[in-house]
């Protein structure tokens, strides 16, 4: 069954309270589903250098909690929660607090990490990827007892809760988004997930070549065959979400198209078909969309903020559709 498109804006920063609040409030105005951060804890400095990601200013819980009090219907989300940064009854608790508070507009997304340097820095262990992402279905399994009725008794390897029932209970069951690129946690989401994000694999530990090189059309079909296999019969309900981190909406993309296929050594064709990338006018755009979504089933899509205004017309056209 073809899906309804869903689109999401991801911010990362904010000079101001008000500042946020317009982001948040722009994003509801202008029709898209979920507006999100991501979860990162460097400031400038060799550290954040190193990982060649960019800063994120905000923490993401009390800024999820703003968005939340400043607007009425968009979703709020957070692509991904790294589960290793918090402590996990304190992350539960307070994500079914915004969803109370929000009256159900939560969608609660989360991740097993892969930033090294960013665990170096703030002296976090950086586990083996086998071991982060058992711990990460650990975590699962915490989220969906403490939103059930009754005691939250859980014993795994990563919590051990007893004796206490999980308050407060969300509006409805926030949907949960698990995210990577690797056949282990792309199983683990189609299992344990509402919504899967298609993201490079980030074995490398930094932003880089090698992530982009692993998520080409061809390979993303690999990581949707993961997705099936962890998901079995269940895979048809998934909703499939991917970052369309590269996203030049223009009339005339054909010199950054050549740009970034010479970056990251992809001919001009494949490029332009890169699940991360979208080049072109509005028309050609929406058109590459529906096409994405016969072919591997995304049918929720993210843009960052600085894009907002202009994939506007976007979301205009395809949502809902």
């Amino acid at each position: 069954m073809t899906k309804p498109f869903r689109f999401g804006v991801q911010s990362f920063n904010a000079e101001s309270g008000e500042d946020w609040a317009n982001q948040a409030q722009k994003a509801e105005s202008l029709g898209f589903s979920t507006f999100h951060l991501a979860d990162h804890l460097l400031g400038p400095g060799p550290a954040l250098a190193k990982t060649n990601h960019p800063v994120q200013n905000l923490a993401a819980i009390p800024a999820m909690a703003y968005a939340a009090a400043v607007t009425n219907t968009i979703n709020i989300g957070c692509r991904v929660f790294c589960i290793d940064y918090h402590n996990p009854v304190v992350l539960v608790k307070s994500a079914m607090t915004i969803d109370m508070l929000s009256n159900g507009r939560l969608e609660l997304g989360l991740g097993a990490g892969w930033l090294a340097e960013e665990y170096a820095a703030t002296g976090i262990a950086f586990d083996e990827p086998a071991t982060r992402i058992d711990r990460l279905a650990d975590i699962v399994e915490g989220v969906k007892a403490f939103r059930e009725d009754g005691h939250a008794n859980v014993s795994n390897d990563t919590i051990n809760w007893r004796d206490f029932e999980g308050v407060p209970k969300p509006v409805s069951k926030p949907p949960i988004m698990i995210g990577g690129g690797s056949p282990r946690v792309l199983r683990l989401a189609g299992r344990e997930a509402d919504i899967v994000s298609l993201n490079f694999n980030n074995r490398s530990g930094v932003i880089g070549p090698d992530g982009v090189q692993t998520s080409s059309e061809e390979k993303t079909q690999k990581k949707l065959g993961w997705v099936r296999e962890g998901a079995g019969e269940r895979f048809d309900e998934l909703e499939i979400e991917i970052g369309a981190y590269f996203t030049f909406v223009m009339d005339d993309a054909k010199r950054v198209l050549e740009n970034f296929a010479q970056m990251f050594g992809y001919s001009t064709e494949d490029m332009a078909k890169h699940p991360h990338a979208l080049f072109g006018n509005v028309d050609q755009i929406c058109d590459e969309l529906e096409r994405r979504r016969e072919l591997h089933g995304i049918s929720y899509v993210t843009v960052g903020g600085d894009n907002m205004d202009a994939f506007a017309p976007v979301v205009e056209r395809l949502s809902g559709k």
